[in-house]
């Protein structure tokens, strides 16, 4: 496990240099990220940041316009890209960034350096377009595991000459999963889905990280579920239990079995639903929907999932 204020301590990557600038010249609204800070004397001359977007991040050179190896990401995308100072070259600035990553307990996931490997100014088209015709880039994608959500970042910078100022392209991506209970969960949706495949994947149960108990914010999903058993009494269902592959597999199973177990002791208890019609049972990681190499899939997981019987 990353040590998360030596992590932190990435902000502080370029002390010892000279004092940051904050530069009066930034986009309004602009900030550094606070994980990762500018090199003395930049400027912003873009930033945007969307709570909950997509990104695909570069892990392989780029071949004909697309990146020959990438992975796609989900969660709150922060952009910023800054003017590096006069007389700074993109190579300074760049083994900056590099150490300062490494030093923040970053792992490097792909590094190219030049035209051969980068591309000629178009095969890293998300960056690229526009910035400059034959300059030679540098990029690293890197990435920094952390309990509530892994962060990935892409840095990319560009110099036309040793005579113009180098542009860097930070890319922010803390993975994260979606907001919950923004679309709810109803009776009607619930049986479409099982009386199409059987089956329906649940995501508005929530319990603590590595606990059993059903917290109160689930409340409004159960009554749903208990509305579809109250207007089917025929219906019986299995509920079964699912986690990420994080820790033991045989945590895992004891985990979701007793996740399951939980949330079917609420609604006979609370909703009156008569236990015989609930079979609770504990799956694990055994049945993902998503791949577990990131945390947005990871959240994926994490579900409970009523089967008919």
């Amino acid at each position: 496990m990353v040590n998360l204020d030596r992590a932190l301590c990435v902000i502080c990557m370029f002390a010892g240099l000279v004092t940051l600038d904050a530069g009066a010249a930034d986009v309004e609204g602009s900030k550094d990220h606070p994980l990762i800070t500018r090199y003395p004397g930049s400027q912003i001359t873009e930033y945007s940041q969307i709570q909950y977007g997509e990104y695909t991040l570069p892990l392989g050179i780029p071949q004909d316009g697309h990146f020959a190896k990438s992975q796609h990401l989900e969660g709150k995308v922060t952009r910023i890209r800054y003017e590096i100072p006069e007389g700074r070259s993109s190579l300074e600035v760049f083994r900056n960034y590099q150490g300062a990553l490494q030093r923040g307990g970053f792992a490097s996931l792909f590094t190219c350096s030049g035209e051969g490997q980068c591309g000629n100014g178009q095969g890293l088209a998300e960056w690229s377009a526009g910035w400059c015709g034959g300059c030679s880039p540098r990029h690293v994608s890197a990435r920094l595991p952390r309990p509530e959500g892994d962060v990935y970042v892409s840095v990319h910078i560009e110099q036309d000459n040793p005579s113009t100022r180098a542009q860097t392209q930070m890319d922010m991506i803390e993975l994260k999963p979606m907001d919950a209970g923004l679309v709810s969960v109803n009776a009607e949706s619930l049986a479409r889905d099982i009386s199409r495949t059987g089956h329906v994947s649940v995501y508005g149960i929530y319990f603590d990280t590595g606990k059993a108990d059903v917290k109160p914010e689930s409340d409004a999903t159960l009554k749903e579920i208990s509305k579809l058993l109250q207007q089917d009494p025929k219906l019986s269902l299995y509920v079964v239990g699912h986690t990420d592959n994080v820790g033991a597999l045989a945590s895992n199973m004891d985990l979701s079995r007793r996740r399951a177990i939980a949330v079917a002791q609420v609604l006979t208890t609370k909703y009156g639903i008569a236990e015989a019609r609930l079979n609770a049972q504990g799956d694990g990681p055994l049945a993902p929907v998503a791949s577990n190499d990131g945390e947005a899939g990871r959240a994926k997981n994490r579900r409970v999932e009523l089967v008919k019987q």
